[in-house]
């Protein structure tokens, strides 16, 4: 079994106007509905075994508020570049490279493509993955390499706005 948890980052600062994209910091509000998604991972007890967030500075920073917030070693978040700016497709071969052993994995990024990749599993589609919006789905194989083909479930979708 493995499980797949897909984040969009918190909302961010358009504030700066000399900070390109990638430099671009959380909101404070942000940050609080980032703690309102953390307060109901740790309630579902969803502890993943790595966490991969994109180079970008809002994907990170909300990638180690989650990490704190659910006990993960912020200091072994993988960080990887082709998750900024990806496609789904790039999102795909960042999990497929996952390596077997690990059975729960959290990846950190940006839309559209999160909205599209999630796309692939959830039922009815959604419009947008809001910021700070988490999806797990759990798939029913034994490596990363066959989740395209392997049975699933979404576990849960959840929005800030859905929580108190």
């Amino acid at each position: 079994m493995k499980v797949l948890t897909i984040v969009r980052h918190a909302k961010s600062s358009w504030g700066n106007f000399e900070l390109g994209d990638h430099e671009r910091p959380l909101k404070e509000i942000g940050i609080i509905k980032t703690q309102k998604v953390i307060g109901y991972l740790q309630k579902v007890k969803l502890v993943p075994q790595l966490i991969i967030s994109s180079t970008a500075t809002r994907a990170l920073e909300t990638a180690k508020l989650l990490a704190q917030g659910v006990g993960y070693d912020e200091n072994r978040i993988q960080i990887e570049r082709a998750i900024y700016h990806a496609g789904a497709d790039d999102i795909y071969n960042e999990v497929f490279s996952v390596d077997s052993s690990i059975d729960s994995l959290m990846v950190v990024g940006h839309n559209p493509t999160l909205t599209d990749f999630v796309n692939n599993f959830v039922e009815p589609q959604i419009d947008n993955l809001p910021t700070s919006g988490t999806v797990c789905i759990e798939f029913d194989t034994d490596t990363w390499q066959n989740i395209v083909d392997a049975k699933f479930k979404v576990k849960f979708a959840v929005f800030p706005k859905m929580l108190q």
